[in-house]
């Protein structure tokens, strides 16, 4: 009589099964034993069970002749002498078991989804592989407050925080206006009433997740990190005390509620590239989108309109290109950058109207006259002459001229930023200050472009979708060509700005 259960890979969903064995003739006369067979529930697929199963097998019949003859072979005698089914039983679980913890991504777990859960693949600092983002744990936020792209840096910040402590995001208050110390006279604004909550998940499945505050099944069973402030309290005493709320008994509660300083202000433990990936996640709201749709509209359409009278070889282009410019001259501008020059001691931090003319207008493009658009905080300006001084060839826009001074005032401060974003970002040149999280981040975002097409610098040749830093003297006296590091460990020099330019 066989004890040997058959081959079948093991580890799989199914059982093992005794049947009746015919030994003899077809007539049934003959010997009767017993054989084991593997039933599977559902389909398995083997990687290394396989193999192993085999030699398991092999051994197995070796065992069973040894038996039959009334000896023991060599391999009965070194295996502790086991019966033949249920040594072979012990020896497939030791194998299924190493199986598992040597080979864990043989296994063919892909990426796993379900209601409490999302796997994924890659996972940084305390991120659980075992668990994924779970979408029943929630980290809360404090509103997100001051200009567009502080207010993007610090939803990433907390995504990528979320992400950290193996939760999900509970959806973020922005703000609306633009105010730094009058906190009550924030106007909050939801986060998906800027971006598109379902598409953010969508992109960024697997990487973070935002959730709402109806999925929560218990609003009490919350516990408050309070983040600290002041020089003592370091980077590494930040990273401790996430360490500490990504464990028992904090990990426990449904909601982590962070308390304390605005989430721009937090330390910083991430790469570029993670910060990168959240970006690209973002997807303005139909409403906003479709306003900047209109406006680069116009900007081709004028052009197209100054070129009517063209004889040169640029005019026939079929796309009108045009530049844009961030033009930071605004009086709180101005204020801020002459103070962070004496406190840096950097002198390439400001720049005049008549610098940023200068060196725009040195910039190699099309001959043929070309629209500038100009990127400026109205409300704030107080220098009314932007439009005077240009170069011979360059038209220059801003709102009021370009006529779209109306459609901006139906909106709060903060979508028309994000308005005049998705215009700088769609230009065909982009011109900005590299101490400007405004300008930092759409070259960023063209950096990423980029990138994607296979172009791994644009310091020294002709690239689509260059970007130049007026701030910083570049070549033939014009500005400097703008690229971000995309490698750089942390997001310092584009959060509180920086010279370092990549190019």
């Amino acid at each position: 009589m066989s004890n040997c259960p058959e081959t079948g890979g093991g580890g799989g969903g199914g059982r093992w099964r005794r049947g009746v064995l015919g030994l003899g003739s077809s007539g049934g006369g003959g010997k009767r034993g017993h054989r084991w067979r593997w039933e599977a529930s559902s389909p398995v697929v083997v990687v290394v069970g396989a193999p192993l199963s085999l030699l398991l097998t092999v051994i197995c019949i070796l065992n069973e002749k040894g038996r039959e003859k009334g000896k023991r072979s060599v391999e009965t005698v070194v295996l502790l002498r086991c019966s033949g089914f249920y040594w072979c039983v012990a020896l497939l679980v030791i194998v299924l078991v190493l199986r598992a913890v040597l080979f864990p991504t043989l296994l063919g777990f892909p990426r796993i989804e379900n209601d409490n859960v999302v796997m994924i693949h890659n996972h940084s600092l305390f991120l659980k592989p075992e668990f994924g983002i779970r979408k029943i744990k929630f980290l809360e936020v404090p509103q997100i407050v001051w200009g567009l792209n502080n207010q993007k840096i610090a939803f990433a910040r907390s995504c990528l925080t979320a992400r950290m402590l193996n939760r999900t995001l509970l959806l973020p208050s922005l703000s609306a206006s633009l105010f730094y110390k009058e906190i009550d006279q924030l106007q909050p604004i939801s986060f998906d009433k800027v971006f598109q909550f379902e598409r953010f998940n969508s992109h960024c499945k697997g990487f973070v997740q935002l959730g709402r505050y109806s999925a929560i099944s218990n609003r009490t069973d919350v516990i408050e990190l309070q983040k600290g402030s002041g020089r003592k309290w370091t980077v590494d005493r930040d990273l401790d005390q996430l360490k500490q709320f990504s464990n028992d008994p904090y990990d426990g509660y449904e909601i982590i509620r962070v308390a304390g300083k605005n989430s721009f202000l937090w330390h910083d433990h991430w790469p570029i590239r993670d910060y990168a990936k959240v970006f690209e996640c973002l997807v303005l709201v139909d409403e906003i989108s479709n306003e900047a749709d209109r406006v680069v509209s116009k900007i081709r359409e004028i052009g197209r309109g100054l070129r009517r009278d063209c004889v040169s070889e640029n005019c026939k282009l079929e796309t009108v290109p045009y530049i844009a410019v961030h033009m930071r001259i605004e009086k709180d501008w101005m204020i801020h950058c002459k103070k962070r020059e004496q406190r840096s001691n950097i002198r390439e931090i400001c720049s005049s109207k008549e610098e940023i003319m200068e060196r725009v207008g040195k910039i190699v493009g099309p001959k043929a006259p070309t629209i500038v658009y100009l990127a400026v905080a109205d409300s704030l300006l107080e220098d009314n002459s932007i439009l005077n001084g240009w170069k011979k060839g360059l038209v220059p826009f801003e709102k009021k001229k370009l006529g779209v001074v109306g459609m901006y005032k139906k909106y709060p401060y903060l979508i028309q930023s994000a308005i005049d974003y998705e215009v700088c970002l769609r230009a065909d040149v982009f011109v900005g200050n590299s101490f400007s999280t405004f300008s930092s981040l759409i070259v960023l975002e063209r950096s990423q472009k980029m990138i994607r097409e296979g172009v791994t610098t644009s310091c020294a040749m002709d690239v689509r979708w260059p970007s130049y830093a007026y701030n910083i003297l570049g070549e033939s006296n014009g500005p400097h060509r703008w690229m971000t590091n995309i490698s750089a460990s942390n997001l310092q020099a584009i959060s509180y700005g920086s010279n370092d330019i990549c190019c």
